[in-house]
């Protein structure tokens, strides 16, 4: 079995190896071996390891891609194969808003004459709600709300916020944008558009690189399950399932 040393698993990646060192303190890869002297020894299956780990972190993040990492290093392999349906679950959710989101922009900036499609969901909803539905906290909800963005009714009897079809449009892409990184100024004024049926350029472009993101996040996936089968083989010296 060949053995290398931190250098070499760090200059494959362009990263330090200091790097190197907190991914295996952080059980992202497997302890190393020490020398008499106490110098690292890695093997094939660190660069593996490490292989796998930096691939997971562009397809599902860098927490979701450690959690995976740890649990398969603890012989939980369902577990680690959960989060990863949770990856691709949300990015099948991300497709599924992005779609339509699109569908509205489509039918806000057709003719007037124009009728509407329905709304994908035309139940009202309150504040506790909507923040599981989307999967964020009531108080992000009400950020939202002090940002402009969000404008709920209130129920005359109990003055407590209603999300009508249109609001559950706009947070669904007020939660979008925010995923692709945008500030609540620019979400503010994305909504303000789609809502007057104005100015959609800008809106346009957000989507445009969005779905750019989930192409490239859907990529990084297929990626990462290559490598991730790869490491498994060493890890008991065969693919699980596939035996």
């Amino acid at each position: 079995m060949s053995t290398l040393r931190p250098t070499d698993l760090a200059r494959e990646h362009g990263i330090s190896t200091q790097a190197v060192r907190n991914y295996e303190r952080h059980g992202f890869i497997p302890p190393a071996e020490r020398t008499p002297s106490g110098y690292r020894i890695y093997t094939e299956a660190h660069t593996a390891a490490l292989r796998a780990y930096l691939s997971l972190v562009p397809a599902y993040g860098y927490a979701a891609g450690g959690q995976i990492m740890n649990a398969l290093h603890r012989d939980a392999l369902d577990e680690a194969l959960t989060i990863i349906d949770r990856g691709h679950s949300q990015l099948l959710r991300d497709r599924d808003t992005l779609a339509a989101v699109r569908t509205a922009m489509s039918h806000l900036t057709a003719e007037s004459e124009a009728t509407p499609a329905p709304s994908r969901d035309p139940g009202t909803r309150t504040v506790g709600e909507l923040a599981h539905h989307l999967g964020v906290t009531p108080a992000t909800l009400r950020n939202w709300e002090d940002a402009g963005i969000l404008a709920p009714t209130r129920d005359p009897a109990t003055g407590y916020r209603v999300f009508q079809a249109d609001d559950i449009r706009d947070a669904e892409l007020t939660h979008l944008l925010r995923r692709g990184g945008h500030p609540l100024d620019h979400i503010a004024t994305v909504v303000h558009q789609i809502r007057t049926a104005g100015g959609t350029d800008a809106l346009a472009s957000s989507l445009e690189a969005w779905q750019d993101r989930l192409t490239a996040q859907g990529l990084a996936m297929l990626h990462a399950a290559t490598h991730l089968t790869a490491y498994l083989t060493h890890l008991d010296g065969r693919t699980p399932g596939l035996s």
